[in-house]
Formats: C-alpha cells, structure tokens, sequence
C-alpha cells in the first residue's frame, strides 16, 4: 500500500470520488453476478473476434474480490488527492480514462495470440494517476506503509518499469504486469500533454522511466518471440485467436452436417433435445 507526503495537503475532487463509487457499484454488481461478470471482462477472444470493443472500459471497473478493489482503489484515492485539483477535474478524467484504455490495448497487444487471456481491475487507470503524478512532482517521497522509509517518486517509478518489464517476461503469477505498464506509461505521458512544462522541468526523471519501457517496447515489437519462455509456452502462444475461431467454426459445421445427414436419413423425428436446439441455433445465427 502506498502513501506520499502531499496526501494530507489536498481533497479528493468530485471526479476522484464518483470514480471511486462507480468502481465499489460494479465491482459488487459483478461479485454477485457472475453472468454480468463475464459479460464486461476483458478476454481476447470477445474483443479480437466479437468486436466487444466495450470490455476495454468495462473491464476497468471490474474487481476479482474485496481485496483487490480495496488496494485499486485506496492507490487511487492516495494519488487523487492534489491531481483533480491541480490539473482540473477534466484533464483528471483524461488521464484515467485514457490510461484505463491505453492499458488495456498494451496487454490486448501482449496476449493477441492467447485467445483464452482475460483480466480485470482499474489497475492500469490507477497507475496512469499513479504516473501522471510522479511526471508533475517528481520529488514527492513514495513508501510503503510496512516500510519505515520512503523514495523519491521517479526512484519508484524506474523500479516500477524494471519490475513490470521482468514480470511480463517471465510471466511468473496471474498479475496483469501489460496493463499496468501501459497505463502508467499513457498517464506519465497525458500529464506532460496537458502540462508541457513537466518535460522541460523533470526531464530526466521522465526520461529515465520512458527510455527502458520504450527500449523494452521495441524489442517486443521487433521480436515477438523474445516474450517467449519455452517451446511448450510458444506452441500455446502460436495457437492463435483466428486458429481457434475456425477450429471451433469446423467443429460446428462438422456437427450440423451430421445433423442433417441423419435428417435425410431417418427424418427429423429421429434428432435428440440437443441435436433440435443445436440446428435452431445455428440456423438463427446464419440467419442474423
């Protein structure tokens, strides 16, 4: 959990605050609702295929429990307080929605080829603020509250990025690192949009965070295969969203044809419940 010393000078801004509600209503909302759960998370396959471009904010605002609502959004009150109000409440709302986005496309760029990737949280939006805030007070000192010290801001943010990086690439636990990184990069990078002055006055704090992640950036788009760890990983990796889309599309087809074989053969009072509704579906989505 994070904490730094500007936190008690400010007030969190009406924008922080209904952000904040809005993510505690969702949240519960999908706790309890799992169909309304799996309808607004981000999974490849329902962005890449289905178009379901939505889940790119919808996703944002969805938690896997308590926990990890509680820490997104107590990081994001932490970093909140001073931003809104020193930027103004829409540049605020930029920053967050665009990094939320931003953060997103970086892990749907990542995982393009996994089509059974999914993932929740505000995590990216959050370290996009988190980020935003270190390019305009890079000064400020960051701890953790198990920690008795605290850094400078742009020290936690190079660790941040070298931490990110080493998680994408060994890809050690189910942590969304793509998404954090992204965010926080977006953010850092609408904050010094939206107030130019930043780059000239914090130049090489910024830089110092920018220049590995684009290193690091390049690398992964050059050479798709250095995010790679083994040849079983790759050969799972390899099995694209598009090879998984036709084989379930033959698998279909297969089964219809069947179908309509054993109809010519023995009629149609011959097919079970399943095979009925199976044909009814189908023809309903040809249909459309």
């Amino acid at each position: 959990m994070y904490y730094h010393e500007h936190s008690a000078m400010g007030t969190l801004g009406f924008i922080s605050i209904a952000i904040i509600i809005a993510n505690v209503f969702v949240s519960y909302r999908g706790f309890t609702d799992r169909e309304f759960f799996a309808r607004y998370s981000f999974e490849v396959e329902k962005i890449l295929i289905y178009k379901d471009y939505k889940r790119l904010v919808t996703s944002g605002f969805l938690h896997v429990n308590w926990m990890h609502l509680i820490f997104n959004m107590i990081s994001l009150y932490i970093f909140s307080v001073n931003l809104e109000s020193y930027i103004g409440s829409i540049p605020y709302l930029a920053i967050y929605f665009i990094s939320l986005i931003g953060g997103d496309l970086f892990a749907l760029y990542i995982h393009r080829n996994n089509s059974a990737y999914s993932s929740v949280g505000a995590s990216g939006a959050v370290f996009g603020i988190m980020f935003a805030s270190i390019a305009l007070f890079p000064g400020m000192r960051i701890g953790l509250f198990f920690l008795p010290i605290a850094f400078p801001a742009w020290i936690y943010g190079l660790a941040f990025v070298l931490y990110t990086i080493y998680g994408i690439k060994s890809r050690r636990n189910n942590i969304g690192y793509e998404s954090h990184l992204g965010g926080a990069l977006i953010g850092l990078i609408t904050a010094m949009i939206i107030r130019p002055t930043a780059l000239v006055e914090n130049y090489v704090p910024i830089l110092l965070i920018i220049v590995p992640s684009a290193v690091f950036i390049y690398f992964i788009i050059k050479n798709p295969a250095f995010l790679l760890i083994d040849d079983s990983f790759k050969r799972k990796y390899n099995y694209t969203v598009e090879d998984k889309y036709n084989s379930s599309k033959r698998n279909l087809q297969e089964e219809i044809d069947e179908i309509l074989e054993k109809i010519h053969k023995k009629g149609m009072s011959s097919l079970t419940k399943q095979e009925r509704e199976k044909l009814k579906s189908y023809s309903e989505s040809v249909k459309d």
